[in-house]
């Protein structure tokens, strides 16, 4: 079962119920343990990295679902993660192990890897060498 961001929780239940009902069901689910920020956090940087997003794109996506910046830092920058690794392995398997043509392929490139969430200066340092 897909973990939801508390903030995520919440906004779909108050569709269909009252906020004092919403807020003591939350409650409840915190303190049994089945609903964990950080653990959503955690559980979402490993899958969005593993399917090649940078870490600008998942930290956007996770502060959309209303995750607390310090949980975001914790788990974006953990030392295990290679963002570099991921934005090398994302080039190779979309673009091959060929270098830039030419400006144009460059460009294309830089586009690509750039929506995929990769911050500029690595991206500039992966076409420029």
């Amino acid at each position: 079962m897909r973990e939801h961001s508390q903030f995520e929780l919440e906004k779909k239940l108050l569709r269909r119920f009252e906020l004092e009902i919403v807020q003591q069901v939350l409650q409840n689910l915190k303190q049994q343990d089945l609903q964990s920020d950080a653990r959503f956090a955690e559980q979402y940087v490993y899958s969005r990295r593993n399917k090649g997003y940078g870490p600008l794109r998942i930290r956007s996506e996770l502060r959309e679902r209303g995750i607390a910046d310090e949980l975001i830092a914790t788990w974006l920058d953990a030392a295990e993660q290679d963002w570099h690794a991921v934005m090398l392995g994302v080039a190779e398997r979309k673009f091959g192990v060929q270098p830039p043509a030419d400006r144009k392929e460059m460009a294309k490139r830089g586009r690509f890897l750039s929506s995929r969430g990769f911050p500029s200066w690595m991206i500039n340092e992966y076409l420029f060498g």
